[in-house]
């Protein structure tokens, strides 16, 4: 069986699907192994139609299912020293190494595996297959397969989510926001600075003032299960300057607020906003009009917080054959069912301490107990 499923990563795995590409070719070839198997699917595209999502049912439309949901895109090789060629699956001992194999073309294969058994059972309740797009680079693709549930009116009883979690049921991840923050000054010679407006000047006033929000979230609201515990602030990218005897026209940088799922996030924004409208951007504008403080949004989504008590959460226990819960700080598209208002879990197979590293692997017997789980839910759903 996991035989089976290795077979299915390894040609997953020959796609390069890093988020800046299209995924389409992948995308086909899903496609044309379930029509194989008499299955049809519905494809999402985006707005270029050089990326789709891809649903397929398997099992009788009018009972409530259970969505296992997965990301077809990975992120980008650049720069990483790998030993092995990252688009081609290489097994070493226990080991399979290539981009994408633990997130997340590992559980996409071991569902796909399990096709033929789901096709094999007379299922009472179907298992609907869910492939994104563009999820590494803020889970934009899913809203319209989530979309495409709705105008189908299917209504699922629980969505399992595939991220790498070691076969851990994960209940809770964080609130993610990120912008743009652009600073437009006003150039002058470095020896008249004081009559022009440094944009590196202020966007660094702007960045000291994120991380004085940064350290209050680390000291206020907490929950013990998240492997981060706070809410975050963080500044990632700063470019700005042209040359040392140039008062900066231009600066800008990118930066993100990760919250707890009880931490009110637009208001974090808002803080930040006021700061640069109410403090900054007078001073600014005392000297020229024209300068000024933009703040772009560039992508979020919403946080999962799922009760343990509930019963996606007992179930995925079962299936997964472990009794623990956590919470993760990191996001995934979990959060977007879990808003569409499906019961949803993430769960699936590998360590997410080996994505996005050059020499990503994942474990054969994590392969081995994620198609546990699928045949677990078989079982659930043919009984």
């Amino acid at each position: 069986m996991t035989e089976r499923t290795i077979a299915i990563l390894e040609k997953l795995v020959s796609f390069d699907t890093t988020s800046r590409n299209s995924n389409l070719e992948l995308i086909d070839w899903v496609e044309a192994e379930l029509a194989a198997q008499g299955l049809s699917s519905v494809r999402s595209y985006d707005d270029a139609g050089v990326k789709a999502n891809l649903f397929t049912t398997i099992g009788p439309t009018e009972q409530p299912g259970y969505v296992l949901s997965g990301h077809t895109d990975v992120v980008p090789v650049d720069g990483q020293a790998w030993t092995s060629d990252p688009f081609r699956l290489t097994r070493r001992g226990d080991r399979l190494y290539g981009r994408g194999a633990c997130d997340m073309k590992g559980f996409v294969a071991s569902c796909l595996a399990g096709v033929p058994r789901m096709l094999a059972r007379p299922l009472a309740r179907p298992i609907h297959l869910a492939f994104s797009y563009d999820e590494e680079v803020g889970c934009l693709g899913v809203p319209r397969l989530i979309a495409k549930m709705g105008e189908a009116g299917l209504a699922p009883a629980a969505c399992f989510v595939g991220e790498p979690t070691s076969m851990q049921v994960v209940v809770a991840h964080k609130t993610k926001v990120s912008y743009r923050a652009v600073v437009t000054g006003k150039s002058v010679h470095s020896a008249l600075a004081p009559q022009g407006v440094n944009a590196v000047d202020y966007a660094a006033r702007l960045v000291v003032h994120l991380q004085e929000i940064g350290r209050r979230l680390a000291a206020g609201p907490s929950d013990g299960l998240f492997d981060v515990p706070f809410s975050t602030a963080h500044t990632g990218v700063i470019a700005g300057g042209t040359a040392l005897n140039i008062v900066p026209e231009h600066c800008e940088f990118l930066f993100e607020f990760r919250t707890l799922p009880d931490v009110d996030v637009d208001a974090l924004v808002a803080e930040v906003e006021a700061y640069a409208r109410d403090v900054l951007e007078p001073e600014m504008r005392a000297v020229d009009p024209a300068t000024g403080i933009q703040l772009e949004w560039l992508s979020g989504f919403p946080g999962l917080d799922t009760s343990p008590e509930a019963e996606v959460v007992g179930l995925a226990k079962r299936l997964a054959g472990r009794n623990d819960h956590g919470k993760v700080a990191y996001g995934t598209e979990a959060g977007l069912f879990f808003a569409a208002a499906v019961p949803t879990v993430v769960v699936g197979p590998g360590s997410i301490e080996q994505a996005h590293k050059p020499d990503e692997y994942i474990e054969v017997g994590e392969l081995a107990r994620c198609d546990a789980f699928v045949d677990r839910l078989i079982d659930h759903c043919a009984a």
